[in-house]
């Protein structure tokens, strides 16, 4: 695959990484960076706009909320600096108004995460007509929930009675659902 993703590369195969997952953020480089990319990193919204304005990458992969803002600023930036730039914003919060302001601001593709380095190759590879694949293991309803319930979690600085208040959920059955194993 490898091989085959250079050709479609192209020759400026600079990809900027946005994403304040700092393990994460280094595991999607290093694949990334097997498929045949650049990769240049940042973990925050200042950063990421000082690496587009210095540096316009060709390939772009944001997520969308960032400790200390809103990754489209990175979209808009190097949408300015780079017009003809791929796109990719990653979020944890997947909503139809974030992913249409995402591709209103200039967002090529929009992906939920987790998204692995193969729906993100694919997202940034297609060209205008044709749709990336869908995800080749889609995650279940189960762990959707999961996730989502792990993520207004963490939002609660993990205090069980906010986050259940929140989910509107009583905190005893939340506190079942965190003592387990994540879902498949």
């Amino acid at each position: 695959m490898a091989e085959n993703a250079l050709k479609e590369i192209g020759e400026d195969n600079t990809l900027l990484l946005v994403d304040d997952d700092e393990p994460f953020l280094r595991r999607l480089a290093r694949a990334m960076e097997k498929r045949g990319f650049a990769p240049e990193t940042a973990e925050t919204v200042a950063a990421g706009r000082a690496i587009a304005t210095a540096r316009p990458p060709a390939y772009a992969v944001i997520d969308l909320r960032l400790g200390d803002g809103n990754g489209l600023d990175v979209v808009e930036v190097l949408r300015e600096k780079r017009p003809d730039a791929k796109i990719v914003v990653l979020t944890g919060y997947g909503a139809i108004a974030t992913a249409v302001a995402a591709v209103k601001i200039g967002a090529t593709d929009y992906l939920s995460k987790p998204a692995d380095a193969n729906d993100v190759t694919n997202a940034l590879l297609a060209t205008g007509d044709e749709l990336p694949p869908p995800p080749e293991n889609p995650m279940s309803a189960d762990r959707v929930r999961w996730e989502h319930i792990q993520r207004v979690y963490e939002l609660c600085d993990r205090n069980v009675s906010e986050t259940a208040r929140r989910l509107s959920m009583h905190r005893r059955t939340l506190q079942r659902i965190l003592a387990k194993r994540s879902p498949k």
